[in-house]
């Protein structure tokens, strides 16, 4: 079984290196590669982000992977699919968002949280995820200094092209499961479950795998199990 972990591009890598770590010990055939940078992409956001993903997982082989989508790294699995020479034997959601074919990022946000960012935009960029909410929220989510630090510091503003952008809209069925890590996500999995899709409901945070390693990892590695 191979596990391919991918953060949300409005983050970083940090985010899935501590449940990797902890799933290679037991033995799994698992990476947690990064997307390149936003900031780096001047236009077509997703073709830009799927073909750097699609080459990154095809360098390391093209035995049949289990995508591992964290939050906004969701809508982005049918395009990493359609470009790269793995075969994708499965999709586990966890706590994300899921694909929006036809529609942009902005569509499907809650209006509120749409209005405050467009506000928030300067030249054509939107604050780095962090800024999005509350003062106080992420250190509630992340207390330990140090790894919250590192979190922060793979942040950056993004441009707000890549939320105006429409998601390609193609075919994308394969084996899926959901991991619920936060209550934000009440919608999308009980979706998953109308869709008679094996679902796994944590009540932990959205951040979990950073400070619930092993309680994010074996639910992760149980469900990829009943994909293959």
């Amino acid at each position: 079984m191979r596990l391919v972990l991918l953060h949300s591009p409005l983050l970083g890598p940090l985010c899935w290196q501590p449940v990797c770590k902890t799933l290679a010990l037991r033995g799994l055939d698992v990476e947690a590669p990064a997307w390149p940078k936003l900031s780096t992409l001047a236009v077509d956001c997703y073709a830009g982000l799927a073909n750097a993903m699609a080459a990154t997982i095809d360098a390391h082989g093209t035995a049949p992977a289990i995508l591992v989508a964290h939050s906004g790294a969701g809508p982005l699995l049918p395009s990493v699919a359609a470009l790269a020479r793995t075969p994708v034997a499965g999709v586990i959601y966890c706590d994300a968002i899921l694909p929006h074919p036809g529609l942009s990022w902005f569509d499907t946000a809650p209006p509120e949280l749409r209005m405050q960012l467009r506000v928030g935009a300067e030249d054509g960029r939107l604050p780095s995820w962090d800024r999005w909410w509350p003062p106080g929220s992420l250190e509630r989510l992340i207390p330990d200094e140090p790894l919250r630090t590192a979190l922060l510091a793979e942040l950056e503003p993004i441009p707000i092209d890549y939320f105006e952008e429409l998601a390609p809209e193609l075919e994308f069925e394969p084996p899926t499961a959901f991991l619920q890590l936060s209550g934000a996500y009440d919608d999308e999995s009980r979706l998953a479950g109308r869709q008679g899709w094996p679902v796994v409901r944590l009540p932990l945070h959205h951040l979990a795998m950073l400070t619930h390693v092993e309680g994010v990892g074996g639910p992760l590695e149980s469900l990829a199990s009943r994909l293959c």
